[in-house]
């Protein structure tokens, strides 16, 4: 497996791939996307913590899609952050690998859209949408109520048509 989280943040969905990989094939690359300086040495700290010295994990500065210039081609991708990127780092993505199958994440309405925008102007054979959510309880008195957090939205999609030339962008 080659796998990339873009827009890593802290490394925690990277640093959980690698443990996959490890204890499934012991054998894989991951890729943790991420533009931020300060969530680099995160990454890095959380790395050397969780896989040790493991030599298939690796930290990539830089925003997608240019970032993802000279890596090995995906065999799994998760979105977490694009910047407001995100058709551009999915058409990277399935051109690099168009059977790479894709995860991401949204917490905001615009890029529910743009994740539903590129499911149906891609055309994957599969692609599923969730909205999830958590709420904490928490004491008002006498009573317990449950604290909503912000929903977020999961996404996931693969298998597009070797031959991209002949899709027919859609604007919605």
């Amino acid at each position: 497996a080659v796998c990339y989280d873009i827009g890593a943040g802290t490394g925690s969905v990277a640093v959980e791939m690698g443990r996959q990989i490890r204890r499934q094939c012991g054998s894989g690359q991951v890729y943790a996307i991420e533009k931020e300086e300060e969530a680099l040495n995160l990454i890095e700290a959380n790395g050397r913590r969780f896989l040790g010295d493991w030599k298939g994990f690796c930290v990539v500065e830089g925003e997608a899609p240019e970032a993802l210039e000279g890596l090995e081609p995906p065999t799994h991708a998760f979105i977490g952050g694009s910047s407001g990127r995100f058709r551009e780092i999915v058409d990277w993505l399935v051109k690099a690998s168009p059977q790479v199958r894709i995860a991401a994440s949204a917490v905001t309405l615009e890029t529910a859209g743009e994740i539903l925008a590129c499911m149906q102007s891609y055309g994957f054979k599969e692609a599923r949408m969730m909205q999830v959510g958590a709420a904490e309880v928490q004491a008002a008195g006498s009573v317990h109520m449950l604290r909503g957090g912000n929903p977020v939205f999961l996404a996931v999609m693969q298998g597009v048509d070797e031959d991209l030339e002949d899709i027919e962008w859609q604007d919605l």
